[in-house]
């Protein structure tokens, strides 16, 4: 048990769009704390989204609110039996779960099409935003277990 209240650390926006969701997908997409190569990463992908004509902002928004899930599971002990629970999800991991399954999705697709992992990245913003894509299945299965499990809704505590 901690002996200090932790304090939850203020995440500044990127000096570039002025944005608190592009400076959480800097950290995100960033590995080892390579914190440049991340942002060199993103900001390549914003350049290609303003390259075909659409707002990168808005792009990326939409693609975040497409992929976040309104709903999860979380298993609820009771007995002996493990009963899986639907809770709403709160806006902070709302946002972390949508910027992950982005990127997750990004590593996943294939090496023949995409050279880099921007290529990934965009495709996968892209087709986010427009509500396809790998990202979105998984929110859509997510919602799906809530829905089915909506049984267990009374065991929330």
């Amino acid at each position: 048990m901690p002996r200090r209240p932790y304090k939850k650390r203020i995440i500044l926006p990127d000096p570039l769009y002025n944005s608190l969701l592009v400076s959480k997908l800097i950290n995100y997409v960033m590995v080892d704390g390579k914190k440049s190569v991340a942002k060199k990463i993103v900001y390549s992908v914003m350049e290609e989204i303003k390259k075909k004509g659409l707002d990168p902002l808005a792009t990326l928004e939409e693609a975040v609110k497409n992929t976040g899930p309104l709903y999860e599971v979380r298993p609820r002990r009771l007995g002996g039996a493990s009963y899986m629970v639907p809770f709403e999800v709160r806006k902070e991991r709302r946002l972390f779960l949508a910027l992950n399954w982005i990127i997750q999705a990004a590593k996943a697709r294939s090496n023949k099409q995409y050279r880099t992992f921007a290529d990934k990245l965009l495709a996968e913003i892209l087709d986010a935003s427009s509500n396809i894509g790998q990202a979105v299945i998984k929110k859509q299965q997510a919602e799906k277990l809530a829905d089915s499990n909506k049984a267990f809704a009374h065991l929330r505590w």
